[in-house]
């Protein structure tokens, strides 16, 4: 009989984390999860192996983790941007701490699950060759995703550790916290409350949480792709202010108040990626529309009765 794929989601009982570990588990595979808190019971599988343990802390993490994994999907971090040293602790300490522990391991592929925002500024759309300078990153988020990729491909290029590094944009769809951005406006219009916003001309990339799990996935067992890292977004850019209006006429309810919340000195205006990089060499694009998904996402909301 042929032995099960044994997968270790780092971060499994978050938003991703649960829709990555509910596909694994349809294709049979064996699956555990670490993180530094247990699962809300929405997002909560019953074969999955949880494990709770703060990745930044090396020893105890050691201890944690002595079981064979073929695959390793670090989407572990901080959640809270504003707490300079949970971000760094948790996005860049724990990563080298996962990367140093599973070098010795043997593993399949170790996936990277990084952020747009190790791009800065840089112009949209943003391609994985040009890279900012670490010093002129604004966001301390940024900053410690940025140091992991360094990190992790120093490792590639003096070990082979096999890595990939995987750089999402705005993933959206069921089961997300409610305290991102299109979850609070879904919300907002359901309860039919008025709700501040801004002027709404940031141009943003959203991504449906099915094409990122494909993305993810099709990352696997493929050695000519470690090393290396790719964009996971649309590539087609909507205004916040166009999505408000879409989510807004769909449910019929809700006053969104343009302008009452005044944009950040420093906040970026458009901001989405080319994804050539990630068609050509992973063999993927994304399937789901904006309109279907964020039709499917409001419907899970409505169903749950916010």
């Amino acid at each position: 009989m042929k032995e099960k794929k044994k997968i270790l989601v780092v971060g499994g009982s978050g938003f991703i984390g649960y829709h990555l570990l509910k596909k694994c588990l349809k294709l049979g595979w064996k699956c555990t999860s670490i993180s530094s808190k247990k699962p809300k019971q929405i997002r909560k599988l019953k074969k999955v192996k949880y494990i709770i343990c703060d990745i930044s802390k090396h020893k105890r993490l050691k201890k944690k983790l002595k079981e064979h994994f073929n695959y390793v999907i670090n989407l572990g971090g901080h959640v809270d941007h504003s707490n300079k040293t949970a971000v760094y602790q948790s996005h860049y300490i724990g990563c080298k701490n996962l990367a140093n522990i599973f070098i010795k391991k043997n593993i399949d592929t170790f996936v990277q699950i990084s952020s747009c925002m190790e791009y800065g500024n840089l112009k949209s759309p943003q391609i994985e060759k040009k890279t900012i300078k670490l010093k002129k990153l604004k966001s301390n988020y940024g900053q410690s995703k940025l140091l992991a990729s360094i990190h992790l491909k120093k490792m590639y290029r003096l070990y082979k550790f096999p890595v990939v590094i995987l750089r999402l944009y705005q993933v959206y769809g069921p089961k997300q916290d409610l305290n991102r951005f299109l979850p609070i406006v879904i919300s907002s219009c359901l309860k039919n409350k008025k709700f501040p916003c801004t002027e709404g001309s940031q141009l943003r990339d959203f991504i449906y949480i099915e094409d990122v799990v494909e993305a993810i996935i099709k990352s696997l067992d493929n050695s000519n792709i470690y090393g290396d890292d790719f964009n996971i977004g649309s590539g087609k850019p909507f205004k916040i202010k166009e999505i408000t209006k879409i989510i807004n006429k769909y449910i019929g309810k809700g006053k969104p108040l343009y302008g009452k919340i005044k944009m950040r000195k420093d906040e970026i205006k458009k901001l989405f990626p080319d994804i050539k990089k990630a068609s050509l060499n992973l063999q993927w694009k994304p399937k789901i529309k904006f309109l279907s998904g964020i039709s499917k996402t409001i419907n899970y909301y409505k169903n749950e009765k916010l």
